[in-house]
């Protein structure tokens, strides 16, 4: 191979049963905010102009959210929470004591 010869790689996202965040296509304008945010370096961007970054380590989010209020385009991220880390709130029952 020559010296001045480029060499191209391609990198796949890892493999994951999560998926902490979704990018809604329509509303993402490809901006990178996120990308650059990330605490965690799970972003990169998309090698088309104008598309959504790609989730490559979805498996090692925090969960912080630092990508979703850096994003100028309300609703173009969403960050799903594990089953395990979602709160759920039910109300207390009043108790009578007699």
């Amino acid at each position: 191979m020559k010296h001045d010869e480029k060499k191209e790689y391609t990198v796949r996202p890892v493999e994951c049963s999560t998926r902490p965040i979704h990018y809604d296509p329509k509303l993402c304008i490809g901006c990178n905010r996120c990308v650059d945010t990330c605490q965690c370096d799970i972003l990169m961007p998309n090698q088309e102009k104008g598309k959504p970054p790609v989730v490559m380590y979805p498996g090692e989010c925090y969960y912080c959210g630092a990508c979703v209020m850096v994003c100028p385009r309300k609703g173009a991220i969403t960050l799903e929470h594990p089953l395990m880390n979602q709160a759920k709130f039910v109300p207390i029952k009043k108790q009578c004591h007699i």
